[in-house]
């Protein structure tokens, strides 16, 4: 089984300048209607290297529910069945630019069903067994439930029972089960197989903790006194945001909250093994919607909006100092964006966190003090141009100039220059740039500034407009479709990408350090 990465491994990564690129795996190319953890993963693996890269950062890979969202998952410690690369795997969606998710998992069903069929335990399957008995076992009799059920929530299964007793005939349920199982096993061999390879090649491995976990899942199923349920598992109350830049009206996300009193009195005892799983796959962690461990935004079970909610307090540092007696050093970054109170802000510098700035967010206004401008950041941040939430760069600045452009002119004659008048006006000021390669101007910014890491999406590199955008946030269908072609990636491309992150100390040297900035030349 996986470990931790040792204390050593993390002292040699640590405090040092590097570059990343964004990317999910089914964004990768491939025949089989998405990318996935075969050839194409490891092949992206050397695209990293070339391009003078030392982190891969991925979004959840936990099997998708609701509106195929990585943050909608049946499960916080299996990994999605999707990206098990089938070689035998033939679907009609081919290798285009977009997933289509219907196609594509009827396609994977049938071939994990043949690999389950012809699969012989081996006494890895064995070990891996024993070391996922913490989570596995309810993991795949949820699983198989749930299909017995023909997919309905569990909910709606029988109400009022125990968990177990359900009336189904367990002939139909352990070859289910069984089969739950193996796909597991197949998608650790895979990633471990990439995680090796990533380490051979020095990158490492950035994943991506959601804060709260779907209703639907075996996590809530089999642990409902950790969660604010009714008596029939229903919702108490539900997880969103208020009004925020994403989303003028709020969002309301359906998530169950976590009874932190419960959570607690157990010694946070969930939370441990779920890092604790989660570092077994990645070198850092990127923990979603940090806020919410500060305090979080609660609204009645039964809402239809976000709107009408009311702040909550959060665990706080005990639930750090647990995970860290736990685990010892792991790296955790704090997703601090949103409205960031001064209580979030100390929490996160208090336990040594490092935060996220993201490019897009710096030019909504003329604010010199704009948390997100780069001559305000400090060295523990990892700077993005934009994230999987934000429109491509280009995609960006392509609607805010349309939208400018179809308001009436300006006709009064002032005599005086003319001020930036929008977000993408004032990045071309802020950055001294004609902005006819905006995107190069963003991925350039976040490389040469103090951030220990910078963190660029694939599409931003390519230059690619709002089809390439990766999830719309309140948008319920058509988000985490996008693919790339390898024709898109040239050799042209990662040079320019290089150069960056060489002039700027962030390419890894044979030693595994960064090299010292070099002084741009005008």
């Amino acid at each position: 089984m996986p470990t931790i990465p040792s204390a050593q491994y993390l002292a040699g990564m640590a405090h040092r300048r590097t570059a990343g690129l964004l990317l999910h795996p089914t964004s990768l190319p491939g025949p089989h209607g998405s990318g996935d953890l075969g050839p194409d993963a490891h092949r992206f693996l050397d695209v990293l290297a070339e391009a003078g890269c030392s982190v891969w950062q991925m979004l959840p890979l936990g099997p998708t529910g609701y509106g195929d969202s990585p943050y909608q998952s049946f499960s916080s410690f299996a990994g999605n069945p999707l990206l098990i690369h089938l070689p035998g795997c033939a679907t009609a969606a081919g290798p285009a630019q977009r997933v289509d998710y219907q196609a594509t998992i009827a396609a994977r069903q049938a071939a994990l069903a043949d690999a389950v069929a012809h699969f012989v335990p081996d006494p890895d399957y064995e070990r891996f067994l024993v070391g996922s008995e913490s989570w596995l076992p309810d993991y795949a009799l949820f699983m198989a439930l749930k299909e017995l059920h023909g997919g309905s929530a569990w909910t709606t299964w029988n109400a009022g029972v125990d968990r177990r007793a359900l009336g189904i005939d367990p002939g139909a349920v352990v070859p289910l089960v069984h089969a739950r199982q193996v796909e597991q096993f197949l998608f650790d061999q895979q990633f471990r197989a990439l995680q090796a390879a990533a380490h051979d090649r020095g990158i490492q491995l950035m994943g991506d903790v959601p804060i709260y976990v779907a209703h639907d899942s075996a996590d809530c199923w089999a642990n409902r006194r950790l969660f604010r349920l009714d008596e029939r598992g229903g919702l108490k109350v539900q997880a969103g945001v208020p009004p925020d830049y994403f989303s003028p009206a709020g969002q309301l996300w359906g998530n169950p909250l976590y009874d932190w009193e419960a959570h607690r009195a157990q010694g946070y005892h969930w939370w441990i093994a779920r890092l604790r799983h989660a570092f077994t796959r990645f070198d850092i962690v990127r923990l979603d919607h940090f806020r919410g461990f500060e305090s979080y935004w609660e609204v009645a079970g039964d809402a239809s909006t976000a709107v009408d909610g009311t702040w909550q307090s959060g665990p706080g540092a005990p639930l750090f100092h647990a995970v860290r007696e736990a685990l010892g050093p792991v790296r955790i970054v704090a997703e601090d964006l949103g409205e960031i109170t001064p209580a979030v802000e100390s929490l996160r510098t208090s336990l040594q966190l490092p935060g996220m700035v993201v490019l897009q967010f710096a030019f909504g206004d003329d604010d010199a003090d704009n948390v997100h401008r780069p001559h305000n950041w400090t060295h523990d941040l990892v700077a993005y141009t934009g994230t999987h939430d934000n429109d491509t760069t280009r995609g960006w600045q392509d609607a805010i100039v349309k939208a400018d452009d179809a308001k009436p002119a300006d006709t009064a004659a002032t005599g005086a220059s003319p001020q930036p008048s929008n977000p993408v006006d004032r990045a071309c000021d802020y950055l001294d740039t004609d902005g006819s390669a905006l995107h190069w101007d963003f991925i350039r910014a976040v490389h040469g500034s103090v951030a220990e890491t910078a963190i660029v999406p694939l599409q931003d590199v390519l230059g690619l407009g709002s089809d390439a955008r990766m999830n719309f946030p309140g948008r319920t269908s058509g988000n985490w479709q996008w693919r790339f072609t390898w024709d898109q990636v040239t050799p042209a491309l990662l040079s320019r990408f290089r150069r960056l992150t060489e002039r700027y100390g962030r390419a890894p040297r044979g030693d595994g350090s960064a090299d010292p900035p070099v002084a741009e030349q005008p």
